[in-house]
C-alpha cells in the first residue's frame, strides 16, 4: 500500500472519529436542554409535555403549603395573568418567599400541576432572569389592556 493511501485511510478514520464524537456531544448536549416557559405559555399548552423545562414567575402569597412529611411543598406560580400549581419535594432556598421570584424546574404533570425537581429563588430585589422579567411585563401589559378596553368613559 502506497504512503499516500495509508494517509487518506487515516484522514477517513480521523473524520469518523470526529463526527462520532460530534453525534454523542449533540445528543447530550439536546438532552440538557431546558427552556424557559412563563404561566401563560405553560396555561396556553405551548409547554412540551413529558420533557422537562424551566418555569418562573412570583410566588403566589397565601400559595405555600407545607405536607406533614416536612419536604413536600405545594405553591403556585403565576405572572400576573396565569397561575400554574407547582409541587416540590425538597427544601426550599432560604431566599423562597410568597410574592418573591422564583424558578422552577420539573415536568408537567397529567392533571396540570408542575412537578418540581429543582427550585430556585430570585436572590436580589433588583434583579429578573430577563425572560421572566419581559414575560411580566407582557402580562401586566396585556392584563391593563384588558381591563382599559372594559372601562366607559363619559364624554360630559
Amino acid at each position: 500500500m502506497k504512503p499516500r493511501h495509508k494517509r487518506f485511510i487515516f484522514i477517513g478514520l480521523g473524520l469518523l472519529a470526529l463526527a462520532g464524537a460530534s453525534m454523542l456531544i449533540l445528543n447530550a448536549f439536546q438532552k440538557n436542554l431546558v427552556f424557559f416557559y412563563t404561566p401563560t405559555a405553560v396555561a396556553n399548552g405551548e409547554a412540551p409535555k413529558g420533557r422537562g423545562f424551566r418555569i418562573g414567575g412570583m410566588v403566589e402569597d397565601g400559595s405555600l403549603t407545607r405536607e406533614g412529611d416536612g419536604l413536600t411543598v405545594h405553591f403556585v406560580i403565576t405572572d400576573t395573568a396565569k397561575r400554574v400549581p407547582v409541587t416540590f419535594k425538597g427544601i426550599l432556598p432560604d431566599l423562597f418567599k410568597e410574592g418573591k421570584g422564583a424558578v422552577a424546574q420539573g415536568q408537567l404533570g397529567a392533571d396540570g400541576t408542575f412537578l418540581a425537581s429543582e427550585v430556585l429563588a430570585k436572590h436580589d430585589e433588583n434583579y429578573m432572569p430577563p425572560e421572566a422579567a419581559e414575560a411580566l411585563a407582557k402580562a401586566k401589559s396585556a392584563a391593563g389592556a384588558q381591563t382599559s378596553s372594559t372601562l366607559v368613559v363619559n364624554p360630559r
